[in-house]
């Protein structure tokens, strides 16, 4: 077996490998789209004068000794799961040893969770094309090998089936793309935020914003 042969040989060993991860691709960026418009439906609306009236209220609420009244105020603006997490343990760290220590690691932790959401659709921003581009080559070798012989109709076939492909790793890239950049958008909001809370709450007493003259249900809004 001359070296051409073994090239060809591991290509078309390939062949349906790929043509399965490209389907796959495919399932995870869907899966990926629901799952994002789930979590646009229950994401509350960015509103920065209310997240400076509820920190403000929270650091008060903290320094009279009412953590469970700041608790039950600041989890009215988290946007999602992953930062009412972040913001219980924010809160939870104000008062103690190392605060703006455990505060600073909330954070990062906070990032590093985003990251790992954010790392699903940008794998396959490149993941998908590459498969589609791999998925349109090897089906084209079989397929000029039957155009030489006079076979129309598996030259058609391999025609096919390489276009499908290439249709499949461009709409994974793209759809990938878009999730990746809007919620790198959304996330970094998210974070900003909680830089902020984190700021307020870990303020020398006397520094920190006095809380606007709005009863807890008014803030809570």
């Amino acid at each position: 077996m001359n070296l051409e042969e073994l090239l060809l040989g591991i290509a078309e060993a390939l062949r349906l490998p790929v043509l399965a991860l490209a389907l796959l691709a495919l399932a995870v960026v869907l899966g990926e789209l629901g799952a994002f418009a789930v979590e646009l439906s229950r994401r509350r609306r960015r509103d920065p004068a209310r997240l400076e009236r509820v920190a403000a209220y929270a650091r008060a609420a903290l320094d009279r000794g009412e953590a469970a009244t700041a608790r039950r105020v600041l989890s009215g603006i988290a946007s999602d799961r992953a930062m009412a997490g972040a913001i219980a343990q924010l809160a939870a760290a104000w008062g103690t040893p190392a605060a703006e220590d455990r505060m600073a690691k909330t954070l990062a932790d906070f990032d590093l969770r985003s990251l790992r959401r954010l790392e699903r659709t940008r794998v396959l921003v490149r993941a998908g094309p590459a498969l589609g581009l791999m998925g349109t080559l090897i089906p084209l070798s079989p397929a000029l090998a039957a155009l030489g012989r006079g076979d129309v109709t598996e030259l058609a076939e391999g025609l096919r089936v390489a276009f499908g492909v290439t249709v499949i790793g461009i709409l994974v890239g793209m759809v990938a793309f878009v999730l990746s950049l809007v919620r790198d958008r959304l996330y970094t909001q998210d974070h900003s935020d909680l830089e902020y809370l984190a700021a307020v709450l870990a303020a020398e007493p006397g520094r920190a914003p006095a809380p606007a003259p709005a009863t807890i249900l008014e803030t809570v809004r």
